[in-house]
């Protein structure tokens, strides 16, 4: 009986270790980072063009002297804040047309290189940085030109300026969600990196 038992239990091992290993299925992240990449440039792009395009002259009182009394103009360039935003968004939309290329010439391979993955997770966060710090700065000069500041007499300037405010509301939009979008390409890439990684 004994010389039984023993061959019982050698084939029920050979049987567990002949079965596959459970493995969940292999899924190309690049389907989802292609699209919000191109996402990314259009949003970089619009809010390109909405900063360029915002110009507004209407007839204002800078002071009480009858000579300063006539058309002002406003742009974007008379604001270092929104010089500096235009400047990240126009470095953003640059990378998102390079990481457009490096996401769609690995949309193919089944396992993309650790080295590209890192540096797109590494620029990724940067242009987090970059974009949110310059969304922060415009969104200071657009509160300061929507609300005013009383206490240190700064008169709000969106009531004559209606236009150019809202210039500023739209690329402000679009900043913000360039800024989301690459959030989750962080994410993104940070996720690929840990699974090429295990």
């Amino acid at each position: 009986m004994a010389s039984t038992d023993k061959p019982a239990a050698h084939s029920d091992k050979t049987e567990v270790e002949s079965q596959p290993p459970n493995h969940s299925p292999c899924i190309n992240l690049f389907l989802v980072d292609l699209p919000l990449r191109v996402l990314l440039f259009a949003s970089t792009v619009v809010a390109i063009v909405l900063i360029t395009t915002s110009k507004d002259t209407e007839i204002a009182v800078v002071s009480l002297a009858p000579s300063k009394f006539g058309p002002r103009a406003a742009k974007f360039t008379h604001s270092p804040a929104l010089i500096y935003f235009l400047v990240a968004v126009s470095v953003a939309c640059l990378y998102s047309i390079l990481s457009i290329f490096a996401s769609f010439s690995s949309i193919s391979k089944p396992a993309p290189p650790k080295t590209l993955l890192l540096v797109l997770a590494f620029f990724d966060a940067l242009f987090v940085g970059i974009v949110s710090s310059a969304l922060g700065a415009a969104a200071g000069v657009a509160y300061i030109g929507y609300k005013g500041n009383s206490h240190v007499g700064w008169n709000k300037i969106c009531n004559v300026y209606d236009k150019f405010c809202r210039h500023i509301a739209g690329y402000l939009t679009m900043a913000l969600l360039a800024s989301i979008i690459l959030v989750f390409l962080t994410m993104l890439s940070t996720y690929s990196l840990y699974r090429r990684s295990r």
